[in-house]
């Protein structure tokens, strides 16, 4: 009977520490989802800076939502040089806590 009592004590710590093992997966997926979503968002304004007019490239920003109803806030800033414009966009969310992602990226005439 003992013997009954201890492996139940050991199942039930082994399975709360599962659940716990739950929770830190699943907000760290839900992290890596939100991560590719806003690289994603970066990536496509940079293809959009890429085909557009060389004099019209300049900065700005805007917000986009992603499919999970994440606000993404995006800017990005045009430094100008010889021949080259380097561009560095930055994208920024917020699911509780604030994150964000910064991409740099150098556009030849």
């Amino acid at each position: 009977m003992i013997e009954v009592l201890i492996a139940l004590i050991v199942l039930s710590v082994s399975l709360l520490a599962l659940a716990g093992l739950m929770g830190v997966v699943t907000k760290n997926n839900s992290y890596g989802s939100h991560l590719t979503e806003a690289t994603t968002f970066a990536q496509g304004k940079l293809e959009e800076l890429r085909i557009s007019q060389w004099g019209s490239i300049a900065e700005g920003s805007d917000n986009v939502t992603g499919c999970s109803n994440i606000n993404y806030s995006r800017t990005w800033e045009v430094t100008n040089g010889v021949g080259i414009k380097t561009v560095a966009i930055t994208i920024g969310w917020n699911d509780r806590v604030d994150h964000s992602v910064r991409l740099l990226s150098v556009l030849s005439q």
